[in-house]
């Protein structure tokens, strides 16, 4: 028999630098754009062919559980017919990749009732890589998306003090991505370990920000 050798993984340092945002109460959601690498492209989960360069790329989407399609059965709240509807736009603004978000709005879970009525918003989770973008782009209805990263609350050394006063903040003030309406919580991006947390303002987090 052969014993093969696993060293124990690096481990990280928790005290570094951290990013805070707003945790969107919608559907985790994502638009992939990967190459098209041959055979039959055009399969169900295919939404569209982008060619830019002289390179075909595959457009399709996914839910938080599997990939969707346009349509009542198969969609999530019409995300997979805005990827559709918008490919090309949405090839030039994201680029190759797997951009992960929260597809969220009036209609899409019960939090957010003070959304326009409608409207769309795909919120992208990193920051960094979509740090500015601010898009509007149109859903097959004619309806609006608006395309843009989660809000940053903090950014800076690991503290569970900064944590917990974003948490007070969110509570008192409401969400800042939708005004007027209760923040779900947040979620701690940890830039050494590329793990994100999330803290939540319900009885499954409770802590030190409750103190106040």
């Amino acid at each position: 028999m052969t014993i093969e050798f696993k060293a124990w993984p690096k481990t990280p340092r928790l005290f570094r630098e951290i990013v805070i945002t707003e945790k969107m109460d919608g559907s985790n959601s994502a638009v992939i754009i990967q190459p098209y690498e041959g055979g039959e492209a055009k399969t169900d989960e295919c939404l569209a062919i982008v060619e830019r360069g002289g390179v075909n790329y595959v457009i399709a989407a996914q839910s938080r559980n599997r990939l969707i399609t346009p349509g009542k059965a198969a969609d999530n709240y019409g995300f997979a017919a805005f990827v559709q509807h918008n490919a090309e736009a949405l090839f030039d603004l994201l680029g190759p990749g797997r951009h992960f978000g929260e597809w969220w709005g009036k209609g899409i879970q019960k939090r957010y009732q003070n959304a326009p009525p409608g409207m769309k918003f795909f919120a992208l989770f990193n920051v960094d890589k979509h740090a500015g973008l601010h898009a509007w782009l149109p859903q097959p209805n004619g309806n609006q998306v608006l395309v843009e990263p989660v809000v940053t609350l903090y950014r800076g050394p690991f503290s569970e003090e900064a944590i917990t006063n974003q948490l007070k903040i969110l509570k008192k003030q409401g969400s800042l991505m939708s005004p007027g309406d209760t923040a779900e919580g947040v979620v701690v991006f940890h830039t050494q370990s590329r793990q994100t947390y999330k803290v939540t303002l319900d009885n499954n987090d409770k802590g030190k920000w409750e103190e106040v």
